[in-house]
This record gives structure tokens, sequence and C-alpha cells, in this order.
């Protein structure tokens, strides 16, 4: 039977389907499956424009039910929510509202072909919104207003806590991280003023503008500071190890293989890649 790799599966909206571009010499993706190579496989399940109803209803064609010899699903990531969070307006249709965001995200934790796994499962809050870059790109292609509102999105993201917290999976605080970083980058804003970054009753982008070119979607600077946050929650398996000891390896390393005494010619330094 052939060797499966278990697996780290991002499933999520553009956000996720993004992390596989390349972006100012950076991927998510890319950085992603380096730091697990030969362990894991990294695959990426982004789906643009998607929300919780549609990832939930599509579930059963994203993830197959478990079978022997398949392999196994070992970390699950979860992404949701900047479309959920949408306005309702006669122009975008990808509302979902706030406690049907919840049940949904607590059914696709639970659901049969996830559960089936065990894999550590870890939400993710979604990002800022910078509204004031959003409405002028919303305005321009047709909507009468702002498809998504900065206090509105943050309230899906306190949702996101609320839901790890009651089903006892990871948090991977995205929302949080961005604004601090846009505060720590914007000279002389004050938070305690009562309003947000991006939000147009502030007036303000601030660092925003680096971090979301176009209000909604990340920039590699947001890709970065995001791998940093996810880093560190995959590989405890082998975290501390000396990298020669190749813990976690599917397949040996090379100078452990069984067939290396059948092929001792290979052990000349002549022939090591």
């Amino acid at each position: 039977m052939a060797a499966t790799y278990p697996q780290i599966v991002l499933f999520g909206d553009s956000l996720f389907q993004g992390a596989i571009e390349v972006s100012e010499g950076f991927s998510f993706t890319a950085a992603l499956q380096s730091q697990v190579k030969r362990r894991f496989d990294v695959i990426n399940r982004g789906f643009s424009g998607y929300n919780t109803s549609n990832a939930l209803k599509l579930l059963p064609e994203i993830f197959p039910p478990a079978a022997p010899g398949g392999p196994k699903l070992e970390y699950l990531f979860i992404l949701f929510g900047a479309n959920d969070a949408c306005v309702p307006l006669p122009t975008n249709h990808q509302h979902v509202p706030l406690d049907r965001y919840k049940a949904n995200l607590k059914g696709i934790i639970g659901h049969p072909n996830i559960a089936a796994h065990k894999p550590k499962i870890f939400l993710i809050t979604p990002p800022p919104l910078d509204q004031i870059r959003l409405t002028e790109l919303d305005l321009a292609i047709g909507h009468k207003a702002a498809t998504r509102h900065s206090t509105v999105s943050a309230a899906y993201s306190q949702a996101v806590r609320e839901v790890a917290a009651e089903q006892g999976v990871g948090l991977v605080e995205l929302w949080k991280t961005l604004m601090d970083t846009a505060i720590a980058q914007t000279p002389g804003f004050d938070p305690t003023q009562g309003f947000l970054l991006g939000d147009p009753a502030g007036g303000l982008r601030g660092h925003l503008e680096h971090l979301l070119p176009d209000g909604l979607h990340l920039s590699a600077e947001s890709y970065r500071i995001f791998y940093n946050l996810v880093r560190p929650l995959v590989g405890s398996e082998w975290a501390g190890t000396p990298e020669e000891a190749r813990v976690g390896f599917v397949l040996p390393e090379w100078r452990e293989a069984p067939w290396l005494d059948e092929d001792a010619h290979l052990a000349d330094p002549a022939h090591q890649l």
C-alpha cells in the first residue's frame, strides 16, 4: 500500500485561497509546506466568496468520509467570516446572520467527515476591515453602499472567539494581531478615541492601507504576520529535536533506509545529494 501523508487543511474563503499566491517573494501556503516537508501535505481549500452556509452545505464534497488507508486529517485551520459579515444589500447576498454564523462554525467543527479524524482544529478570527478603502471600491463597481462595515466585521471576529471557547478548539487571533500591528505603525493614532482604524467614523486608514490594500484582502506583510501566528501551532511532534533526527518523516531519511545495505555504493560522497 502506498504511503499516505497526514494532512494540514486550510479551509476558508478567499483569504485562504489567496494564501497560495506568491507576493513580494512570500507565499503563506508554501512557507507552511516548507515547515512540514516530508511530514505533512498542506492542502489549500480556500474558496473565494464562500460563507459558512456554503461551506457547510458543500463540506461532504470537500472532505470525503474517512477511509481505511486514506490520509488522516491532522490539522484543520478554519477561516470564514469575511463574507458572512457582509451587510444585506440588493447587490450582495453573502450575508449570514451572526447566530447562524456561529451555528455553522459549530456544524463544520462537528461534521462527521471531520470529527472521524479527530484533528487539531483552529478557528481563525477574520482580519480587520478597512471600510474607508472598501467603500471606494464597492461604489466604483456599482454597489450603492459599502458591502462590509468595520464594526460588524469585528463582531463576527468576536463570535469566532466565543465559538472556539465553547467548542474547546484552538484560536488564531488574526484580527487583533493585524489591528495591533496597524495601530503600532500609525503614529499619533489613539485607540481610546472610540473608533477603529479604517472606520469612516474616524476617517483614518493608517497602516491598514498596507495590511489590507483593497480594504479586505491580505497583503504579503499580513500573510507573513499570519504565518508567524500559525507556525508555532504545527510541529510539536518534532519541536526541539535536532533536524538530523528527521522526526516524523513519512518515508525514512536516506541514511536510515532499509535498502541502504543493498545499495552501499550510494554512501559514496560522490553520490550524496
